[in-house]
């Protein structure tokens, strides 16, 4: 029999918590909370308790996780989208883990959880396919999932929006901001936010690894490019029966400003909500993205087990509108102060020189492809370092971007700037096989 007593000890930290009484009441002073958990001391996570009829929902969508990857092979199929990169519908397979490989621990169901079909325009549909594609949903193999997934995803993003109001408080303390520049308002214009549906496979086989990649064996480490993350707690089955996580040390990790990975811990009915780079990148630093993973359990009490989970990606939408330009000395300027900022490099893929050379929808769509295509970048660097002025796209609900960031200069594409759909298009290029 194996035993997996060897295991490291696990630091485990709770959630900042608030009640969702506080968070409601605009007259609430939450920024000392906000700061325990998002600012540049905290973890990058918070959860927000009591939400009315959150539980049930959480319920009623968790439960047909195991269905909906139980359906046939050729109804899996019909909820496949190529051609989003299968941002839309079921994936698997088809994200790449960090060793490379394919990854077949988890599925995934993703819809947006506001609006079927985000646009109309076809321009945009080919340009932001990750983003501006139609929803498939399994109206006929699993009838239930729609009516149980729009609601949870509504109302993590109604308690998002009530969390970015205090977020943009604490952040913008102090400073000149227009009502339209805060990440409350971003979010409230944007169409493309994302609903993710997870299954976590059972375990064929006990496991008792403890090399490098056992910490992140169900989910890689990453950081969140977006700009906020509604996550509800895990549920766990076996023999389709729920039950508690058969091991303390798996779950929800993160690392910390110093470097030590922490276990993560909030209640069942409490929504977590984490900070994405965007947001970083907007508030000046004062509310901190974490790179996070999730690790699986071990030993036999696995066998068998799977998990269910569904998180929310808020972000700004994607699409722009007309050019602008940033002075060389706002460049320089916030080159002093990026060296000030507690960044992780290994965490930080692309996001701070694409969002402030241009909207969010060019931005992510860049970073996508950056990770499976190779391009040349030189030329484009040096002329952007040179320029006194740089072409920003934006919206014109535009994102107020402090000032250029010049790091991870291998992603500027050959031509032209980025809005963040274009950014995003480039990003899945890291997790997801190119489209044939």
């Amino acid at each position: 029999m194996s035993s997996c007593s060897s295991q490291p000890q696990t630091h485990v930290v709770q959630t900042v918590s608030i009640s969702y009484t506080q968070l409601k009441d605009k007259g609430a002073d939450l920024s000392a909370k906000i700061e325990e958990g998002f600012g540049p001391n905290g973890l990058g996570i918070l959860s927000i308790a009591d939400v009315p009829g959150y539980s049930s929902l959480r319920q009623n969508l968790l439960h047909l996780s195991p269905r909906l990857a139980g359906l046939s092979d050729d109804q899996k199929r019909d909820l496949e989208d190529p051609d989003s990169r299968y941002n839309f519908g079921w994936s698997h397979g088809k994200e790449k883990l960090e060793s490379g490989k394919p990854d077949t621990l988890k599925g995934s169901f993703y819809a947006n959880p506001v609006l079927d079909k985000p646009t109309s325009d076809p321009a945009l549909i080919q340009r932001y396919p990750s983003y501006c594609g139609a929803n498939i949903w399994p109206r006929s193999a699993l009838p239930e999932l729609e009516p149980a997934f729009k609601p949870l995803g509504k109302l993590i993003l109604e308690v998002g929006m009530l969390l970015a109001y205090h977020c943009d408080l604490y952040a913008f303390q102090g400073m000149k901001m227009l009502e339209d520049d805060g990440l409350e308002q971003i979010l409230r214009r944007s169409r493309c936010h994302k609903g993710r549906l997870l299954y976590y496979f059972p375990a064929k086989h006990s496991s008792c690894s403890q090399d490098g990649e056992s910490m992140s064996s169900w989910c890689g480490w990453h950081t969140d490019h977006g700009s906020l993350t509604g996550l509800t707690r895990a549920m766990f089955k076996k023999d389709a029966v729920e039950i508690s996580c058969p091991d303390n040390a798996a779950g929800l990790y993160v690392k910390s400003r110093s470097g030590q990975l922490v276990k993560v811990v909030y209640g069942e009915d409490e929504i977590a909500y984490q900070i994405g780079e965007t947001t970083e990148i907007l508030s000046r630093g004062r509310l901190c993205a974490t790179p996070h993973c999730v690790r699986a359990p071990l030993g036999e009490a696995a066998f068998g087990v799977d998990r269910s989970t569904f998180a929310l990606f808020m972000q700004p939408d994607c699409d722009t509108t007309k050019r602008e330009y940033v002075k060389s000395s706002c460049r320089t300027a916030f080159c002093g102060n990026l060296r000030r900022l507690r960044i992780n490099s290994q965490f930080r893929p692309c996001a701070y020189l694409f969002l402030l050379l241009a909207g969010f929808g060019n931005v992510l769509s860049n970073l996508f492809r950056h990770f499976y295509v190779s391009f040349s970048v030189f030329n484009l660097f040096t002329a952007f370092s040179n320029a006194s002025t740089v072409p920003v796209i934006v919206r014109d609900e535009k994102l107020k971007f402090p000032e250029v960031v010049h790091i991870h200069q291998q992603l500027i594409p050959s031509r032209g700037s980025l809005t963040f759909g274009e950014y995003t298009e480039k990003l899945l290029d890291k997790y997801y096989h190119l489209k044939m």
